[in-house]
């Protein structure tokens, strides 16, 4: 009988071994599957394609560039006072305590790296206050000093209530009331020296070329309007001044200029060797 139990014991032991692995390992051993994609926001959409639209309207014919609005000392300006240079827009309010924040911080650090490679006053910035009446000059100017702005070419306005959607669909904003604030595209507009709007810049961490490189562009189609000298050395720095992604900002490649320098020096003896060529006299056969 001993015998008998002892061999059955070792055939169930030889059976549990024997059995496959459980599911959880197979389970565990499986590729796992990528989620799908979350689809856009209502109204993402939309709001993008009105940003897009506005680029190319002029902010003098529509009469937005004379609406009054009011700096961080409560004094008047308007945006044609700002007509001369490029000039990047940025619409905020200071109630919100997460993308707003993060998009001028941001903003600073673009500004600080277009200044550098386009300089200290190629351009200026506003920051608008969308949510009146609580985005008053004071608590534009609280909000400056809590993201520690203190660049003199960068004005942060508030305007009155009643202009905030004329003002907001000018320039492609868009913008939605909820519970927590407000959900708004994280949007730049840059506008030209003439009141024009030139691109629009995405992002709560946009990369710096996205932010330098239209005013760049605009910086160099004004120099090539001009023919005096200084103009012409001021594109042909702007057209050394690359990004460069290791160090993360921009700076002055000599190479382009020796490049530059020897295209224009054989150029010079081209033309110089067809002048004297014309000009000496053949001999008659």
């Amino acid at each position: 009988m001993r015998r008998a139990v002892l061999a059955a014991a070792l055939l169930v032991a030889a059976a549990v071994h024997a059995r496959p692995a459980p599911a959880l390992t197979q389970v565990a051993a499986a590729t796992p599957v990528a989620p799908e994609p979350s689809p856009p926001a209502p109204g993402w959409t939309d709001a993008l394609r009105a940003s897009q639209a506005v680029i190319g309207r002029k902010l003098q014919t529509d009469g937005i560039a004379q609406l009054e609005l009011r700096d961080a000392l409560n004094k008047p300006v308007t945006l044609a006072d700002y007509r001369g240079k490029p000039l990047v827009v940025s619409f905020i309010y200071t109630g919100c305590f997460q993308a707003c924040p993060v998009t001028t911080q941001r903003l600073a650090e673009g500004v600080k790296a277009a200044r550098q490679a386009l300089g200290d006053e190629s351009f200026r910035v506003v920051s608008i206050g969308f949510n009146q009446p609580f985005d008053d000059p004071v608590a534009m100017g609280a909000f400056a000093r809590q993201m520690r702005i203190a660049d003199p070419q960068w004005h942060f306005l508030s305007l009155p209530a009643a202009d905030v959607p004329r003002l907001t669909q000018a320039f492609g904003f868009s913008f939605t009331a909820t519970p927590k604030g407000f959900d708004h595209l994280a949007q730049l507009t840059v506008v030209d020296a003439s009141g024009t709007i030139a691109a629009q810049v995405y992002g709560e961490n946009f990369e710096l070329p996205m932010f330098v490189g239209p005013l760049k562009d605009l910086m160099a189609g004004q120099a090539a309007q001009r023919l005096d000298l200084e103009s012409v050395w001021r594109k042909v720095k702007l057209y050394c001044t690359v990004y460069d992604p290791v160090a993360g900002n921009y700076r002055v490649n000599y190479s382009l200029f020796f490049e530059i320098f020897c295209g224009v020096t054989v150029l010079g003896g081209l033309i110089i060797f067809m002048v004297r060529s014309l000009r000496r006299p053949r001999v008659a056969r």
